[in-house]
């Protein structure tokens, strides 16, 4: 395997393994809740939806011309990538709660034991559709990344057995557990992805546009760490500005209560 492809493989895993960590707290707390049946065949029907989309998109994208791929993609890698490191930047900096999967879980079952319960035939109407949109939703990310990581030079096979490998792990320790995976560093995890989401973005957007990157693929994961430095050197900032502004607060007020 090159370089890119490496980077590739590994920016899928941990990305799909985020979602897929997502997506189980929600079909786990609806299941303990309200029974599995219904839980796990709205996400079964989700998952159907989502692989034929990955399906018939992936061959219609690898039939573009490489250069205008190259750009769409990067260009779509960019715009997630940001979207991912801005929120995980924002966490580290104490800016934004960090993500809770334990409070996702207990907020689902209030919910879940809230609303109508099944009919009388026994069709769970709630838990199908909670299911459903909850793994669409988490799903349709990863059904994007993978087909933007695979349409660049036409690794879908690679993208998707990545991808399948970090669902079928989620589901398989989940499953094992019955609970949320709390223990996954995933906030951890979200700052890693966004950093290579984007440096992929920048590597391949930039190829498109006729760029030629110093080194080819080398040049991917020096990218890379260009980028987490930067995202750290900005959570530093943002800490430290909140710290002085908080403090700024707590002088003022000592200041009025003095006059």
């Amino acid at each position: 395997m090159s370089t890119a492809e490496i980077w590739l493989t590994v920016s899928v895993f941990l990305a799909c393994a985020v979602e897929a960590v997502e997506a189980l707290t929600i079909v786990l707390a609806i299941g303990a809740t309200r029974g599995w049946r219904w839980a796990l065949s709205g996400a079964a029907a989700a998952l159907i939806v989502l692989s034929a989309i990955v399906a018939v998109a992936g061959p219609a994208l690898t039939s573009l011309p490489l250069d205008l791929l190259s750009a769409v993609v990067g260009g779509v890698l960019l715009v997630f990538g940001l979207y991912w490191l801005r929120k995980a930047v924002l966490r580290a900096a104490g800016r934004k709660a960090l993500h809770d999967e334990g409070e996702i879980y207990a907020e689902q079952i209030t919910a879940a034991r809230a609303a109508a319960p099944a009919t009388p035939d026994g069709v769970d109407h709630y838990a199908f559709a909670v299911c459903f949109q909850g793994v669409f939703v988490e799903g349709l990310e990863i059904v994007v990344i993978v087909l933007s990581f695979s349409a660049s030079k036409g690794h879908l096979a690679l993208a998707a057995a990545a991808a399948a490998v970090a669902v079928a792990i989620v589901a398989f320790v989940g499953a094992a557990a019955r609970a949320p995976l709390t223990r996954v560093p995933e906030n951890t995890m979200k700052l890693l992805v966004g950093a290579m989401l984007t440096s992929f973005g920048v590597f391949w957007g930039a190829r498109g546009l006729g760029l030629h990157w110093p080194g080819g693929d080398i040049a991917l994961p020096l990218i890379v760490v260009a980028v987490l430095a930067a995202a750290a050197v900005s959570a530093r900032l943002l800490r430290t500005g909140a710290r002085s502004s908080s403090a700024a607060k707590r002088t003022s007020v000592a200041q009025a209560e003095k006059a």
